[in-house]
Parts: C-alpha cells; sequence; structure tokens
C-alpha cells in the first residue's frame, strides 16, 4: 500500500521529501526476513522502543533529541518516548506515544491526538504508552522479539525495549538483533535517494569551507560555516559526528575535534587542511573528507603526498565490486601507499617485504572505511563468525565482510606523519630497514592527508556519492577561482 501523501518528512524549500513509505518498505523486509528465521513462531511481535528524551546531567536543560537507529529505520518517528511493535504474522504495525498532560500545552505546543501520528507516519494503529500491555496481549502473542546485541564498532549492547508488564509476556532478545542488521546493511532505493542528498548537500558544504578558508582563521570558524551551509541549506540540524577540522599538524590526529582539542588552532599560511565533516538528514549521514592548502597552492611536499593517497583511492574504487573482501581493499590502499612513499623518497627497498612487517600502518592506522548508513559507523560489520584479523591496521578495519550491492560505505585512504607511531618504526629493527630517515624528517609536522568519499555498491561496481574537487588541479582551480569571486555563499546570509 502507498503512503499516504500526508506521509512525508519535508523541512520546506528545496529539501528533500522523504516519504513514510521508506520506513514501511523497511518493516516489510524485516517480517520477511524474520519468517524465514528459525525460532521465529508464527504470532511473533517485534517490540521496539525508541531513544528517551534526556536533560543535561542534573539539570532541567534538554539535550537536542535524536532519534534511536534501529527505531527510525523501522519508523521514521522524530519524537521520542515512543515505542512501536510490528506483527509478524500480518506486518501490521502499532505506534505507541506518550499520553502528554495538559501542562504541554502550555510550555510545549500543541497536543496532536492519536490520529494525527496514524497519518504522519502510515502506521497501522497507534496508541498511548501507557496501554502498551494491554494492547500487545490482545494479541495474544506467541513471544515478543525485542533487540539486544552489541555493536561491533563501540562494543556498546543496544538497549533492550521495556514497560510496566512485560513480565506477562515470553520475550525473546536473541533472535531479533541479527536479522534486523543484515536488514540495515543494505539499502532499499529509497534510502540511497536520501544518501545522495546527504552527500550533494555536505560536498556543497565542504566546498564553501574550500572558498572561504584563510590563513589567519581559525579551525572552529570552517566547522562553523560546514554546519550552517548544513542546517540552511539542507535542513540538517544534526552533523553525523564530531566535525574534524584539523590544520598543520592537527591534521594527522585522526579523530581531532574532541574536547581536548575542539578546532581551535589558529591555520596557518602552508598548512594542510583535513576538514572531515557530514551532515545528516531525517537520521541518514554522510562522512567526508576534503584535504587542501589553506593558502588554495600545493608545495611539492604537500602535492606528493596527497597524489599519493589519490592513486590509492581511486585504485580503490576501481576494484570495488560485488564479491571483493574489504579487507583486501585496504591491503591495496597500503601496497599503493607505501609504492608512493618509495618514489617520493620516504621509504627505500621492496615493498613486499615491507607488507610482511606492516609498514603501512605507521603511515595508515585506521581501517579503510565502514559501512554508511542510519549511524555514521553503521552497523553489520562484523556478524558472528566473522572476526578481526589481528594485525596492525587492519584490526581497525571497521567490516569484516565480502562487498555486496547496495552496501554504502566510505572509502578513506590516508597518509599521516604521527611522531610516535614514526617514532616506534624507528626503533623497530624490522622496520627501520625501510625508512630513509633523513627524508622523513622533512615531513615531521606536515600532518596528514585523508581523501575520503562515500560509495555505492552497484551489480558490477560502485557508485560515487560525494561530489568534491579531487585532483590538485580541480582543488588549486577551484579555490582560486573562488578567491576572486564575490558572490559566494555567506555566513550571514
Amino acid at each position: 500500500m502507498a503512503a499516504s501523501q500526508r506521509a512525508v518528512y519535508w523541512l520546506g524549500k528545496d529539501t528533500l521529501r522523504v516519504s513514510a513509505a521508506l520506513f514501511g518498505e523497511n518493516r516489510r523486509r524485516l517480517v520477511k526476513a524474520l519468517k524465514a528465521t528459525e525460532g521465529v513462531q508464527a504470532k511473533a511481535i517485534v517490540l521496539l522502543q525508541g531513544g528517551e528524551q534526556t536533560q543535561r546531567y542534573c539539570t532541567d536543560t534538554d539535550l537536542l533529541f535524536r532519534q534511536e537507529s534501529f527505531f527510525h529505520w523501522a519508523f521514521g518517528v522524530t519524537e521520542a518516548d515512543c515505542y512501536g511493535a510490528i506483527l509478524v504474522p500480518s506486518g501490521r504495525s502499532l505506534l505507541f506515544v506518550p499520553k502528554l498532560p495538559d501542562c504541554y500545552a502550555t510550555w510545549m505546543g500543541e497536543i496532536h491526538p492519536r490520529e494525527h501520528f496514524k497519518e504522519k507516519y502510515d502506521v497501522d494503529e497507534v496508541h498511548y504508552t501507557c496501554d502498551i500491555a494491554d494492547v500487545l496481549a490482545k494479541q495474544n502473542p506467541s513471544h515478543l522479539l525485542t533487540l539486544r546485541g552489541v555493536n561491533t564498532d563501540s562494543g556498546s549492547t543496544c538497549r533492550e525495549a521495556s514497560f510496566e508488564g512485560i513480565s506477562q509476556f515470553t520475550v525473546n532478545n536473541t533472535l531479533l538483533h541479527p536479522v534486523i542488521v543484515d536488514c540495515r546493511l543494505l539499502k532499499t532505493d529509497m534510502e540511497l535517494e536520501v544518501l545522495r542528498y546527504t552527500n550533494r548537500i555536505s560536498s556543497e558544504a565542504h566546498k564553501e569551507v574550500m572558498k572561504h578558508v584563510r590563513p589567519g582563521q581559525k579551525e572552529y570558524e570552517m566547522e562553523s560555516l560546514f554546519q550552517h551551509y548544513c542546517y540552511s541549506r539542507g535542513g540538517m540540524r544534526h552533523v553525523s559526528y564530531t566535525c574534524i577540522c584539523g590544520s598543520g599538524h592537527n591534521s594527522s590526529v585522526l579523530h581531532y575535534g574532541h574536547a581536548g582539542a575542539p578546532n581551535d588552532k589558529t591555520i596557518s599560511e602552508g598548512d594542510m587542511c583535513l576538514f572531515d565533516m557530514g551532515g545528516e538528514y531525517y537520521c541518514y549521514s554522510s562522512d567526508i573528507t576534503c584535504s587542501f592548502p589553506a593558502n588554495g597552492k600545493f608545495t611539492p611536499d604537500q602535492k606528493a603526498i596527497y597524489e599519493a593517497v589519490l592513486k590509492s583511492s581511486r585504485a580503490v574504487m576501481a576494484a570495488i565490486k560485488p564479491g571483493v573482501k574489504w579487507a583486501d581493499m585496504h591491503r591495496l590502499a597500503d601496497r599503493v601507499h607505501l609504492e608512493e612513499l618509495v618514489k617520493i623518497g620516504i621509504l627505500k627497498g621492496d615493498v613486499e617485504e615491507m607488507l610482511k612487517v606492516h609498514l603501512g600502518s605507521v603511515f595508515m592506522p585506521h581501517g579503510l572505511g565502514h559501512l554508511l548508513g542510519i549511524d555514521v559507523h553503521d552497523v553489520g560489520g562484523y556478524p558472528e563468525g566473522v572476526e578481526r584479523i589481528d594485525e596492525p591496521g587492519l584490526k581497525s578495519l571497521r567490516m569484516g565482510r565480502v562487498v555486496q550491492e547496495r552496501m554504502v560505505l566510505t572509502v578513506e585512504p590516508g597518509i599521516y606523519f604521527i611522531n610516535h607511531l614514526l617514532d616506534q618504526a624507528l626503533a623497530s629493527p624490522a622496520q627501520r630497514c625501510f625508512i630513509a630517515n633523513h627524508a622523513l624528517a622533512r615531513f615531521r609536522g606536515f600532518g596528514g592527508v585523508r581523501i575520503e568519499d562515500d560509495i555505492a555498491v552497484t551489480a558490477d561496481g560502485m557508485e560515487l556519492l560525494t561530489c568534491v574537487p579531487r585532483t590538485v588541479q580541480e582543488i588549486e582551480e577551484f579555490m582560486a577561482e573562488a578567491r576572486g569571486d564575490p558572490k559566494t555563499f555567506s555566513p550571514s546570509s
């Protein structure tokens, strides 16, 4: 059944319209998969609990709410403190919303009737959360399928649905998680449209940053400009993760931008900038990194390192297709980096021997990329039976699967000059013999280069979702043109 015309998420102007049919299709996919899963009984009901509104520590200051990801995938509900149920035999959807007190209308606005949410989200029934036990009991379920499982990126266990009266039901909390994770792994056509949108807006925001960046500015000014563009032009109230705006030596800090290093350095003449930022629309993410010189012109050393990373990025993209092992794509990037570092003169010797001692991880200690979707590090990287490879670099890879059509992935190779890793390598008899220390010394303090694009895997290759200047020539021409164009986006517009 098609979603009602009112059941559309839209923030006006040129923002994307997202139909509730997206979530209806997700629920149908989940029900179909559960029916094929051993142990799921005929009258099972899926029960998911949405995110809760929380406050800042012990205060009454609300934190900006963002929906729990599994709940969003299934229902697309933006409000806090809800539950959702899916009847496996019929696929019928039940949404449970809080019964709000009269004073809510004074402080927070109109109290909508249940019919409002039925139309808004195109679900079959809407009830109040206080009635959840009675409503579910009338369905006489064989068991409730609740969500409990470990996120393989964070190591945290997702929150299992609970409510007053759940003890009267038979509950299974092991069957649902692997099934819904596998559903989230492969994106539908409608999900891909949202991810194309998040990439388009975020790509344009990165380009605006490239237009405006100048030596003498603070890194946080570029973070602010990116966020302002994403929100004002794309309706993105949230970013997908903490913005990383590293310049100079900070560009070698992989997750720079945290509270202890809050994008607060002054950008200097001659700095390389590594800006890793992604906007989020209706809980769907993007994750893009652009690296470029602050003054718009690459030095010979900057160009050499940048083009080495670009070469590995393009080699990986040319090789990606269904059936390849993601770990092999990481190894391919490592190989290209080492070959190029030999040409630059930083390394010497046989690349095959360098690979045996994991020299690539000295310069790229992180994984090649990760799954992308409702979470920036999306679920499903390591299903049961797939273990991380316990090798430097590869142990940080966030996905161990074979590449499949409809996966959305980041491809983000990088070369970094991280002092403590360089010092460790120079202290290692197995690695230091390959390092030309006199040449390496020139790159101490250089920082790093990362090139990160988002891709969707197709039947015979990949679709590039990100659209920003990538070659040295494209970047230099784009930044030069922007400096002479007064009609660029203004932070005050």
